[in-house]
């Protein structure tokens, strides 16, 4: 999008979203907005059916661990201590814009944000993907259950507290003939890179 046309953009999000806006910023020719959860889904009606703004289309939707930024302020918002969030990335198909909205989940132990199915149905395994790895409940999904892990699976994966390798592991078992869960054999350890040398690399030689 040329800086004209982002400018235009800028004006109309800020007059039209007026003080339900909490910010906006320009990074990278790339527009993103914050609002605040509870405005979640009147937002998202008034972006997609707005004559000026017509985001007919959500890209992508994905969770986000902001645990290490506390309230240090980032180059697309601040988080003020809340860690968990969500970031929508939206297209105008009729405008050709495309725009970035990002919310934090009021609640850090048990995070929840309103579901736009209903306003964009494509967030349906979007919203399950972020409930699934982060743990964000998306309140008004019709269907949020876990799509990337296994029915059994403890914990949230993509969680920035979660170990990389897991708290359980899974294998079959020749005695039961079923497949079980047990706890994760696998012990941290210090790997150290193979160094391949020239032969006789370092020898001192007698004149």
């Amino acid at each position: 999008m040329n800086t004209s046309r982002q400018e235009a953009l800028a004006e109309a999000l800020t007059n039209i979203l007026a003080e339900r806006l909490v910010s906006l910023h320009r990074l990278f020719d790339e527009l993103t907005i914050v609002v605040h959860a509870r405005d979640v889904d009147s937002m998202s009606k008034v972006l997609r059916d707005h004559k000026d703004l017509s985001f007919d289309t959500l890209i992508d939707l994905c969770g986000m661990d902001y645990s290490v930024y506390g309230d240090e302020v980032n180059a697309l918002g601040k988080s003020n201590g809340r860690r968990f969030g969500v970031v929508y990335h939206l297209l105008s198909v009729t405008l050709n814009q495309r725009l970035r909205m990002k919310v934090f989940a009021e609640d850090n132990e048990f995070p929840v944000i309103d579901s736009v199915t209903d306003i964009w149905p494509g967030a349906n395994w979007f919203e399950r993907e972020a409930f699934d790895l982060y743990g964000i409940v998306f309140q008004g999904h019709t269907d949020l259950r876990r799509i990337l892990t296994d029915y059994g699976f403890v914990g949230n994966p993509f969680r920035k507290d979660f170990p990389v390798s897991g708290y359980v592991e899974m294998r079959y078992d020749e005695e039961q003939k079923r497949v079980i869960y047990q706890p994760v054999s696998i012990e941290p350890r210090e790997i150290t890179p193979l160094v391949v040398r020239e032969q006789h690399y370092g020898d001192s030689y007698a004149e």
